[in-house]
């Protein structure tokens, strides 16, 4: 019965632990995790957010058909900054998708790795006991979309080809593409949008032309060019691709303009500024170029100052006297050379032509006949060929009976030689006659400067500026003796006995001079001949080293010579023309380069031509020269006779201006009335007043000439030498020459005089006065000066004649002085111009002289009518005795023309008080003469016959 109870005992625990056991059982619900795949691929396009995955994102619960502990409530991702969100769209299924949270930039990143879980929603609502699947790896790659076009890689593209050759290719030109993918971000071709060019470009952007290109037909080539991607959109912009076509390299300078302009005044201009070598790549060890400035046809071989050669020797400093100029410009000191031919197309450079039948005599006493001391011959000569016959240049032989040369300066077979005969001498030896030099100078058709030093018996020449030794003197007898005179010829020479020229010179000369006493030196002589044109360089500091340049006397050529391109460039940049004359020559001169490369073998091996062009110097602004000044007054006669005699241009003034005109301004303040309708109204003309020398001044007298017994003009000649001048007189007036300034040319003409000692004819007297500048090539205007003689009654002829006269002859003030278009302005001048006063004193004079004339006549008719009731035999008694009394009047006027004129005077001198404008025209010189100079001075000017009918005659007068 304990054993029954026992069991039965036992048997209840055991069911009551079972019990709690299936009751613990029955409480644990969710038993499993969520199950999803272990790896996912999604993929996802740029503008959208849908991800789609292999496989589905799916996930699997055992507890299922559970709720809560069956269902998936939702998906976890793993990582950081990932773009993307799982979202759960059916719990009892497990299904999820995975999108994107914001828009997806392929170009940024491609593809997005990341883990995911999924997770059950636990044992009840709440969630409570929620179990997590394992971590699954989910790789998504981003798809691209075609949104960005090419790009090309530079912004123009350039290239250079030779011409008349094919190329594979010339250049390549590329584009990108910022799309990530590989189909969006390839560059599928290229195109070149220029229509009808010869080239074409492939798919990888390589330009190629189609056909051989020329540089004569096309220097360069501008090609538009764009890019398609593999999504056929096309590049954003364009691209230019500049093509130069090179001509096939042909060695020679290159930057050369042919024609290069030159303004007077400028100073330097720069010849080749932009000139550069082409070797085509030669191994060059040297170059050597010579440049050469052309300028023959201009004047005396190149462009020289045109002053008078004797001015010239002063300018070049040659000192002493004794220099004669045998064939000076023509005038009316030295008139010799009036009928030889010149040449007018050289700016009046005073060059006479010999065609061998013209030759000229110089006057006696030009040159001494005398030549023992040492003289020296200069000429300038343009001669050739040559010819068998002499030629003389200049020669002095027998006047009459013999033809004996007594010294000459001749050419004969392109040799110049100087024949020297001595003068009889005590000891009749053989002596240096003949001193021949061949020279290839004498006939080559060019100008020359020839210098003849004579020492005897050493001779030496210079030609141009170089000094040659005679290669042949012959000798001979001295002169006989004889009494002939010789006769000094130009072009020939001169046959006393036959009476004619002979051996006539052919060909052009200028400047011959012969300079007695003293030798030219070699400093005075490279003067002359050197030009006031030429070339010049101003090497750089850097290459002055390493090239060497050289230039010839007178700089017409320079040579250049080194061995590295780019400082030879460098000073052929820095070669320049210069012309210091103030009005150059206009023109052309001719320009050539000539050069020769050699290389390491230290032969030509690069043949580059020569460059050839031309420095156009344009036409100086002409000056015009005006003289201006008093150019009619009156003077007493006792002035003209006096030791002083008359100042001819007093107040002259000597005025250079020049005129050119420039372009009018764009915007003008006042616009001329119907200017803006004439396309003619575009420059303005501008007068400037400028500087320079004057070489001649020419003072000659109008109508007669100068008759030497009675009246002269006269200078100090101190004053002359003073200021480097000179003067020659004859019988047609005086020449001033020499060059200086215009101011002392002013001061030297102010002090010319004109004496007269003999002037009871003269009434009157004219002169003309002319300056001129570089022998004549700018002449000023004809300046004209007339003089009248006042000539006034002696007042001691007649007791009664001191009262009387003065009544008479009234003060006559001339109310303008015509001063040639020139207003001149004299502080010194004075005003003659009456006052207040003086007119009342010539009215109360007047009026006394009307009172004398009529009672004068009102006696005479009374005495005639006593004279009638008186027996005729006292008519004697009672005649009028006019041995005391003279009376001076004007016998052109009537008593009424006189009253009349006399009151028209006064209201005349009223006026000319009361205008200021005329005061300026009364010079000095007239202020300072007297009441009498003045009265008269006005009827001086209307005609020299009422000027002898000053004084009364009463030798016809019947009472």
């Amino acid at each position: 019965m304990q054993l029954r109870g026992t069991t039965r005992f036992a048997s209840v625990v055991g069911l009551v632990l079972l019990g709690l056991l299936c009751a613990v059982e029955a409480t644990k619900v969710n038993k499993h995790k969520p199950w999803i795949e272990t790896t996912y691929h999604g993929i996802v396009t740029e503008n959208d957010d849908k991800v789609l995955l292999d496989p589905p994102l799916i996930a699997l619960d055992k507890d299922a058909p559970l709720r809560y502990a069956g269902e998936i409530c939702g998906f976890r991702i793993h990582g950081q900054n990932v773009p993307f969100e799982a979202v759960v769209l059916d719990k009892s299924t497990g299904e999820g998708v995975i999108r994107a949270k914001d828009k997806l930039d392929c170009e940024l990143q491609k593809e997005h790795t990341f883990t995911i879980q999924a997770y059950d929603c636990g044992e009840g609502p709440d969630g409570a006991n929620m179990k997590k699947s394992h971590k699954a790896t989910v790789h998504i790659q981003v798809n691209d979309i075609n949104e960005y076009a090419p790009v090309f890689k530079e912004k123009s593209y350039k290239a250079t080809v030779i011409e008349g050759k094919k190329y594979d290719s010339i250049l390549k030109v590329e584009a990108v593409d910022a799309d990530c993918s590989f189909q969006f971000s390839q560059i599928c071709s290229y195109e070149i949008v220029t229509p009808e060019v010869p080239f074409t470009v492939d798919k990888d952007g390589y330009i190629k032309n189609t056909e051989k290109l020329g540089y004569g037909k096309e220097h360069m080539y501008k090609l538009t060019v764009t890019a398609y991607d593999c999504g056929k959109n096309r590049a954003s912009e364009d691209v230019l691709v500049k093509i130069n076509v090179k001509p096939t390299c042909k060695p020679g300078w290159t930057g050369f303009n042919k024609r290069i302009e030159y303004e007077p005044g400028t100073g330097s201009l720069a010849l080749f500024p932009s000139m550069h070598l082409e070797t085509c790549n030669e191994p060059i060890t040297s170059i050597q170029a010579s440049i050469e400035l052309e300028t023959n046809h201009i004047g005396k071989g190149c462009d020289r100052d045109t002053y008078s050669e004797k001015s010239l020797h002063k300018l070049c400093g040659a000192s002493g006297g004794g220099t004669v100029e045998l064939l000076p410009a023509p005038s009316s000191a030295t008139n010799w050379t009036v009928g030889l031919p010149t040449d007018n197309g050289h700016d009046s450079d005073q060059v006479f032509e010999f065609n061998g039948t013209q030759a000229v005599k110089v006057p006696d006493g030009v040159v001494s006949t005398s030549l023992k001391e040492p003289f020296t011959v200069s000429v300038w000569m343009r001669h050739g060929p040559g010819a068998h016959d002499k030629e003389t240049i200049l020669c002095n032989s027998d006047k009459t009976d013999m033809n004996r040369h007594h010294y000459s300066l001749y050419v004969h077979n392109c040799r110049l030689i100087l024949l020297l005969r001595q003068e009889p001498t005590e000891t009749e030896n053989y002596k240096p006659a003949e001193f021949h030099w061949k020279l290839d100078q004498v006939c080559d058709k060019e100008w020359h400067h020839y210098v003849v030093n004579v020492d005897f018996p050493a001779v030496s020449l210079f030609v141009d500026g170089t000094t040659y030794e005679p290669f042949l003197v012959t000798e001979d007898y001295p002169l006989h003796s004889s009494k002939i005179d010789t006769q000094l010829t130009v072009g020939a020479c001169w046959q006393g006995g036959n009476g004619r020229m002979a051996q006539f010179f052919r060909g052009n000369l200028a400047g011959l001079m012969i300079r007695s006493g003293k030798l030219e030196n070699k400093k005075v002589i490279d003067c002359l001949y050197t030009c006031k044109e030429g070339l010049d360089v101003q090497l750089p500091e850097e290459v002055a080293s390493s090239i060497k340049v050289e230039f010839n006397p007178n700089q017409s050529s320079l040579s250049v010579e080194g061995d590295d391109i780019d400082a030879f460039d460098k000073v052929m940049q820095h070669i320049s023309y210069l012309n210091s004359r103030q009005f150059p020559t206009p023109g052309i001169r001719h320009l050539r380069v000539s050069t020769t490369v050699k290389c390491f073998n230290e032969e030509a091996c690069v043949a580059v031509p020569d460059a050839e062009g031309y420095v156009m110097v344009l036409q100086p602004e002409e000056p015009k020269i005006s003289l201006s000044g008093i150019d009619h007054f009156a003077r007493g006669a006792a002035e003209f006779e006096g030791q002083e005699g008359v100042t001819l241009f007093p107040e002259l003034r000597i005025v250079s201006t020049i005129t050119r005109e420039v372009e009018a301004e764009a915007e003008a303040e006042v616009t001329p009335a119907g200017a803006e309708d004439d396309p003619t109204v575009q420059e303005t003309v501008v007068s400037e007043e400028i500087m320079h020398n004057l070489d001649t001044c020419e003072v000659s007298a109008v109508g007669d000439e100068l008759d030497g017994e009675h009246e002269s003009l006269e200078l100090d000649l101190a004053q002359l030498q003073q200021r480097s001048l000179e003067m020659s007189s004859s019988t047609l007036g005086l020449v001033i020459t020499g060059v200086n300034t215009m101011a002392n040319y002013e001061q030297v003409l102010h002090l010319i005089r004109y004496k007269n000692w003999h002037t009871e004819a003269l009434f009157d007297r004219k002169f003309k006065l002319v300056c001129s500048e570089l022998n004549g090539r700018y002449i000023s205007n004809d300046f004209k000066v007339e003089v009248n003689v006042i000539h006034t009654v002696n007042p001691m002829e007649h007791a009664n004649n001191a009262m009387v006269q003065p009544n008479f002859i009234n003060p006559v003030h001339h109310a303008s002085v015509d001063l040639s278009g020139h207003n001149l302005v004299n502080p010194h001048q004075a005003s003659v111009v009456p006052s207040a006063a003086t007119v009342v004193i010539v009215v109360c004079v007047s009026f006394l002289v009307f009172m004398i004339i009529l009672g004068v006549f009102r006696i005479r008719a009374a005495h005639q009518g006593t004279a009638r009731d008186q027996e005729s035999g006292k008519e004697n008694e009672m005649d009028w005795d006019d041995s005391a009394l003279t009376i001076t009047v004007n016998p052109m006027e009537t008593y009424e023309d006189q009253h009349s004129s006399e009151e028209d005077e006064e209201e005349e001198e009223e006026e000319e008080s009361e205008d200021g404008e005329e005061e300026d025209d009364i010079t000095s010189a007239e202020s300072e003469s007297s009441e009498e100079e003045e009265g008269a001075e006005e009827e001086d000017q209307q005609g020299a016959s009422r000027q002898q009918q000053l004084e009364w005659d009463d030798s016809t007068l019947t009472y």
